[in-house]
């Protein structure tokens, strides 16, 4: 099976990682993945817009510490009434979230039309109703899970496979386009999910902060648990919470993906 871009950035992002003692030359890496370095320097810049080099600058714990302290810097300005820079979730996704009837029904009558296509994050299931985006689950291998996993979320809908329609919707996805998102949790849920909205692109917070911000202060796990449910992955950023050590805590597409997302995430606003 042909590996897709995201699979090779990640494998060599993977050997350079375990190799990191011996700081492994732009040569070794191509020759571990089997391209020359032509070729792999290429393919990682067209990915990630800088060398393999300095890409791996993003992606330490201490890159993902110094992100939570910016943040931290960003929301103080915001409490004073500063300038800050745009909240892009803010300005680029809308929600709809499902009214208490709605979410009693498990989406009888509804028309989801789902599709697989390739991201910059590898493969995603991609799924939307009339109202806008209602999952985003990246694939490893386990496209029947997370089919299952949207079946069983609005289990009176019907799902129907139309990549077609969905293809539009990724491209403006990952071109940052406006996208309107279709919500289904509970109120807790939706009022953690929208936080996470306000998290801007190469920045990071905690579950704490986030607790904190919905007024909840006492509720860090409750607010773990809740980004843990999240099923529109990427849109909605959880993969931007971490733990207050600046530890990666958990993810629902895995902790590897999570950390080149954020990786590639800060690498893109350092070039802005």
């Amino acid at each position: 099976m042909r590996m897709s871009d995201y699979d090779r950035i990640a494998e060599a992002i993977r050997y350079i990682q375990t190799n990191s003692k011996v700081q492994p030359s732009l040569e070794e890496i191509a020759a571990h993945m089997g391209l020359s370095p032509y070729h792999f320097q290429r393919l990682f810049t067209q990915w990630a817009g800088i060398s393999p080099k300095r890409f791996l600058q993003f992606i330490t714990l201490e890159s993902a510490k110094l992100l939570l302290k910016k943040t931290s810097i960003m929301e103080t300005s915001y409490e004073l009434g500063m300038s800050g820079p745009s909240r892009l979730h803010d300005l680029f996704i809308t929600t709809d979230g499902v009214t208490p009837g709605e979410y009693k029904s498990s989406g009888e009558g509804l028309t989801i039309n789902y599709g697989c296509h390739e991201t910059p994050f590898g493969e995603c299931l991609l799924a939307q109703t009339e109202r806008g985006v209602c999952h985003l689950a990246f694939i490893d291998d386990n496209l029947a899970e997370e089919l299952d996993n949207l079946k069983n979320r609005w289990n009176k809908s019907d799902v129907v496979r139309n990549d077609d329609i969905t293809a539009e919707t990724s491209e403006m996805i990952f071109k940052n386009k406006s996208v309107p998102l279709h919500l289904k949790g509970t109120n807790f849920q939706i009022r953690v999910w929208r936080a996470l909205l306000e998290i801007p692109e190469g920045h990071l917070t905690t579950y704490r902060r986030i607790a904190e911000k919905i007024g909840s202060s006492s509720s860090s796990r409750a607010v773990g648990s809740a980004a843990g449910k999240n099923s529109i992955g990427y849109l909605i950023p959880c993969h931007r919470v971490l733990r207050t050590t600046g530890e990666l805590g958990g993810y629902r597409w895995g902790l590897e993906r999570k950390r080149i997302i954020i990786a590639y995430e800060a690498a893109q606003q350092d070039q802005d």
